[in-house]
């Protein structure tokens, strides 16, 4: 998906909703363990319940490892299901890979090529090798993490090196990045005051926000700040969205959270 397809699937949907799959089968709905794929039947009733509401949805791999085989076809089964239903829909692979040289590309082959992700979060640690095997793929996004919503995120990102905080270093190098247009970043809503100094190094870039929800970020504050004229925001939600009930209503339930959070957008937009 280009980011022009993106940005045309926000104007139309009125939305920059992004909806994390985290499948934790200790608090989905009690019913559906009785099912032979009970993660993929949690997800594609979710995804049937909230599509219309979002333009994104983000898979946390964790989630899916952690039940081994069984759960990569759960993750292959729903990511085949939004490409073939709704292609529309901006698929991202909550992974944070990181490594170097054919080890890259391998991770961008299994996520790109064989699962058909349209994006993939990325940890930049190792630096340029790291990250341009990613890049090298058409139409395809490397998500690399800036500055993230949780409290570890002040242990490294925010430290001076040279006088400079490490994660504003990140920024700026990544944009020397070989086809650095692919290039997306996360950074946290509990990091807000930082939106307007990270938007003066990267103003146009898209932004995947998560931390909006369970982890406290405000909605309003991350859009006067971090939205450009394009929008250029990703507002994830993950538990409040898809465990809003565990109870036999769980789809209902997150399509009305998923809407609480759609029409907030709608004033965002209107603005």
């Amino acid at each position: 998906m280009t980011t022009n397809q993106l940005i045309k699937q926000i104007r139309k949907k009125k939305s920059f909703l992004c909806i994390g799959l985290d499948v934790d089968l200790n608090k989905v709905p009690k019913h559906l363990l009785k099912e032979e794929d009970p993660i993929f039947a949690f997800n594609k009733t979710i995804i049937d319940a909230t599509h219309h509401l979002c333009v994104a949805y983000k898979p946390n791999i964790a989630f899916y490892e952690a039940y081994g085989i069984k759960g990569w076809e759960s993750l292959k089964k729903t990511i085949d299901y939004l490409n073939e239903n709704h292609p529309e829909i901006f698929t991202i692979a909550d992974a944070k890979r990181g490594d170097i040289g054919n080890t890259s590309t391998m991770y961008a082959k299994a996520f790109f090529e064989d699962m058909n992700f349209d994006s993939i979060t990325i940890a930049p640690y190792m630096g340029k090798d790291s990250v341009e095997p990613f890049l090298a793929f058409e139409d395809k996004h490397t998500i690399l993490l800036a500055l993230t919503s949780n409290q570890g995120a002040f242990d490294f990102q925010t430290k001076k090196v040279d006088g400079k905080e490490l994660y504003k270093e990140v920024l700026e190098t990544s944009k020397t990045y070989k086809n650095s247009k692919n290039l997306m970043y996360v950074v946290g809503a509990t990091k807000v005051e930082y939106f307007k100094e990270i938007r003066q190094i990267i103003p146009d870039s898209f932004l995947l926000v998560p931390g909006v929800g369970a982890q406290g970020g405000n909605l309003q504050d991350v859009c006067k700040y971090g939205m450009t004229k394009d929008v250029g925001l990703l507002i994830n939600s993950s538990r409040g969205i898809i465990y809003a009930s565990n109870e036999s209503d769980f789809a209902e339930a997150a399509a009305n959270k998923a809407k609480d959070l759609q029409q907030q957008m709608v004033q965002e937009l209107n603005k």
